[in-house]
């Protein structure tokens, strides 16, 4: 109280000792701007402003605020919690689903600037703190690693009463320069797993929160962890591929040298040679053509009919069929019966 009394005595004497010459380089404030309302948890709020020129003079500022449906003016409850430049609203002077008319209004000796008045409600307002507590743990899913992150929202956030509900959204990294964060959305849940992990690699991990109405809080701080080498089961698959071709072609290539013989011959069967009686292979091997020709020809050709006639005779078969030759077979013992009674007779 005896501030704000020093303050007024101050701005009442001062425009004594000021010089009231032309060009003296005094002017009104600057206009405050940029003012800004956020709410952790949706209970309490703070408002900033950027504050504009002092004119050269000392220079004060104030907000004052109006609450919706109301023509009382109140002005700001604490000019300290939250820094200077700035307004905190404690429990009992925030309310929601209200709107607030908010003016920052700033004073020097030669009078007052007023900003821009703003109209906020609390509830859109709400930008929670950073989860905490965030903890990364490497656990095994049959025998390949993975990543638990695991988080509790903020201590001022009462989440359990349902009062603000928050969704979280978390980010990993390699521990590389060149690599880019992968964001990854949780939902509700507090809890994330990561998989396809890289042997060996040291990740960064962050979270952060939203409200069903507001922003997103900072990212938390950061969790490193460090994943254990191991062989990564798509490349151990390609390796057990190639290591079992390679098996089958070694298998494959000593079969055939054991029997490339005998696959040469099943495969390639040779060609048979020239079967004419009497020719002589070496001939073809020559390549004249007169002399296989002279070959080929035979010298009685074309024959004289005694010769044809003896060929004939030569080659002649005959043909007797089955039942024939059963009567002719039949005729004999016959005929050789008659022959030996007719030699009894005699």
């Amino acid at each position: 109280m005896m501030t704000k009394v020093g303050e007024v005595l101050l701005l009442l004497l001062l425009p004594a000792f000021v010089p009231h010459t032309d060009g003296t380089g005094y002017s009104l404030p600057g206009k405050p701007t940029e003012i800004t309302c956020r709410s952790p948890e949706k209970e309490t709020f703070t408002c900033w402003w950027k504050p504009g020129s002092d004119g050269g003079l000392p220079t004060t500022y104030a907000l004052y605020y109006r609450k919706e449906g109301s023509d009382v003016v109140h002005e700001c409850p604490d000019y300290h919690t939250a820094g200077k430049n700035s307004c905190f609203f404690n429990k009992n002077d925030t309310l929601i689903w209200v709107s607030y008319n908010i003016t920052v209004v700033a004073t020097n000796a030669l009078g007052k600037t007023y900003s821009d008045p703003v109209d906020i409600d609390v509830v859109y307002i709400v930008k929670p703190h950073p989860p905490e507590k965030l903890e990364v743990t490497v656990m095994k899913d049959q025998g390949w690693p993975f990543l638990r992150v695991s988080w509790e929202p903020p201590h001022k956030a009462d989440t359990r009463s349902g009062w603000i509900t928050l969704i979280y959204e978390l980010r990993v990294k390699l521990e590389d320069e060149e690599s880019e964060w992968e964001n990854h959305a949780a939902g509700q849940q507090k809890m994330f797993n990561i998989f396809s992990l890289r042997s060996g690699g040291t990740y960064l991990i962050q979270v952060r929160c939203k409200p069903d109405h507001g922003f997103w809080s900072e990212w938390s701080s950061t969790s490193y962890v460090k994943v254990p080498a191991y062989l990564h089961r798509e490349k151990s698959v390609w390796i057990l591929v190639v290591v079992f071709s390679a098996f089958i072609l070694l298998i494959l290539i000593w079969l055939i040298q054991m029997n490339s013989h005998s696959l040469k011959h099943c495969m390639l069967p040779p060609v048979p040679g020239p079967k004419i009686k009497g020719f002589d292979k070496q001939l073809l091997k020559s390549g004249k053509s007169d002399e296989v020709f002279s070959a080929l020809v035979v010298s009685d050709f074309p024959p004289t009919t005694s010769n044809y006639e003896d060929s004939l005779v030569e080659y002649l078969e005959v043909y007797v069929p089955e039942q024939q030759e059963l009567m002719v077979d039949k005729g004999k013992d016959h005929d050789g019966c008659l022959k030996s009674i007719g030699s009894s007779s005699d």
